[in-house]
């Protein structure tokens, strides 16, 4: 298609516009003629909106689904998972197999979560068997650290109870519900969900993304589970919005490791074969996480999304899936962040606009290998669904499945679409 992409931004960072200019597309506003439009989340509820939005033409894109939150909202989030096991115990899959204590053995990987106020006395009873336990709250609808706390006693959650009448701690949109999770740095991927556009029709055939540049975080001040530092958000919270005002906070690396640096000390630490188990656990919870959502999300074939995943790793080298992020910071805290991130939009775009073209919502083709960049492709459902009626041919048939569980031959998939 002739021409050049015309591109509008309502978030003003150097990673996306220079990006952008090096394609030479056209900044145009958003009351012009647009091609492609990286919005904040405000503003792609009044593109969607029924009152306020516009019907979308096929050369345009936007880089959120109207309904992300299914999977960013963190009370959401949770209880899309739950729902999500269910029906798989329902069809009697083996995805949804518990252990003798009645944990799932593949699908264990959110921690014990609870919404407050409706899940009070559910969480009370929990809290009891535990009392020893330390729990952090969260804001359903906040980012950054913001109003989050650690409790370790019933009475501080009716403190909460009482002052959240008259302080903004909770998320205006949900009133005074807060999310609460058991529980220590946090492991940042950087996830694209992009969607081949015939399939995005049909919900649940989608491609998943991972970035294989990824980065981990870690608090400036040494974890201790000291009920005296409870407070102190810089044993606990990992957010760089917290860390930066630290004493001992570092600007040169801002308290960040790349991925490859810590497969590298776990691997000599902890040795190479329960680190692959880890990272292949992590590839597992986040091609779960994005099909327990698949049924509800909206997939209109003009989106794509970019998520930041947050994984906590506990001493068992366990991850646990904290919240998804649906825009994830591009600030630059570090010269490498700049580098990293700048590099994660430019294959981002490669891929969703193949060659730098205007977009075609129509076009249906995988993109080249060449053309992923630090992508790799961790799931497509187009030939998982192909895998599937090939196994069940060949069941009929009577010839060898080989053994379960094991991963695909396909060059360009590290796990294949069946991987437990």
């Amino acid at each position: 298609m002739a021409g050049k992409v015309k591109w509008v931004t309502d978030i003003e960072k150097s990673v996306l516009i220079n990006n952008f200019e090096k394609r030479e597309w056209i900044q145009v506003t958003e009351n012009e003629d647009w091609n492609f439009y990286w919005m904040s989340i405000q503003t792609i509820r009044n593109v969607f909106s029924v009152d306020t939005g516009y019907r979308l033409s096929d050369d345009q894109m936007v880089n959120h689904f109207p309904n992300h939150y299914e999977l960013t909202r963190k009370d959401l989030m949770i209880k899309n998972i739950k729902r999500y096991r269910k029906e798989l115990e329902k069809e009697g899959s083996p995805l949804a197999e518990k252990d003798e204590n009645g944990k799932y053995i593949y699908l264990d990987f959110v921690p014990v979560t609870f919404m407050l106020p409706a899940d009070y006395n559910l969480f009370v009873e929990e809290f009891r068997k535990n009392p020893s336990s330390t729990w952090i709250m969260k804001p359903c609808g906040k980012a950054q650290g913001k109003g989050i706390f650690l409790i370790n006693k019933l009475s501080q959650i009716k403190k909460w109870s009482r002052d959240s009448r008259t302080s903004t701690f909770v998320a205006a949109s949900s009133g005074k519900e807060a999310y609460v999770i058991s529980l220590n740095g946090k492991l940042s991927y950087w996830i694209l969900k992009s969607l081949i556009v015939p399939i995005v029709l049909l919900l649940k055939h989608f491609t998943i993304f991972l970035y294989k540049l990824g980065f981990c975080r870690f608090c400036t001040v040494k974890y201790t589970p000291s009920t005296s530092e409870l407070d102190n958000m810089f044993v606990h919270l990992t957010n760089v919005a917290i860390q930066k005002h630290g004493d001992d906070y570092n600007h040169v690396h801002g308290g960040k490791w790349t991925v490859s640096n810590l497969r590298l000390y776990l691997e000599s630490t902890r040795g190479k074969e329960v680190t692959s188990r880890l990272f292949d656990q992590i590839h597992w919870i986040v091609v779960q996480s994005l099909k327990a959502v698949a049924p509800v999300m909206n997939n209109d074939k003009h989106c794509f999304e970019c998520y930041g995943y947050d994984i906590i790793i506990d001493d068992k080298l366990k991850p646990w899936l904290i919240e998804v992020n649906a825009s994830p910071s591009l600030t630059s805290s570090t010269a490498n962040d700049r580098i990293l991130k700048y590099n994660l939009i430019n294959d981002t775009l490669n891929i969703v606009t193949p060659n730098g073209d205007i977009p075609d919502c129509r076009w249906n083709r995988s993109p080249p290998r060449e053309a992923l960049g630090n992508y790799q492709v961790l799931y497509d459902e187009e030939q998982a669904q192909s895998e599937n009626a090939d196994r069940d041919l060949r069941s009929r048939s009577g010839q060898s499945l080989g053994s379960k569980g094991s991963k695909g031959s396909a060059g360009v998939r590290p796990v294949a679409a069946t991987w437990k």
